[in-house]
């Protein structure tokens, strides 16, 4: 029963291990996203934000 339970902890360990890491890429996906087009529109700003 023992080995049962502490089989179970640590798959369960190992899912949160493996989600926080899919996080941690997914966040530096868009955070790499968002600098990339700021600094698009730092270079050139007329085509980001066109006048109305």
């Amino acid at each position: 029963m023992k080995l049962l339970f502490t089989l179970i902890l640590m798959f369960n360990l190992q899912a949160c291990t493996v989600l926080a890491v899919a996080d941690a890429a997914g966040s530096a996906v868009v955070y790499g996203a968002k600098t990339a087009v700021n600094v698009l529109d730092a270079v050139t700003p007329d085509i980001v934000n066109k006048k109305k």
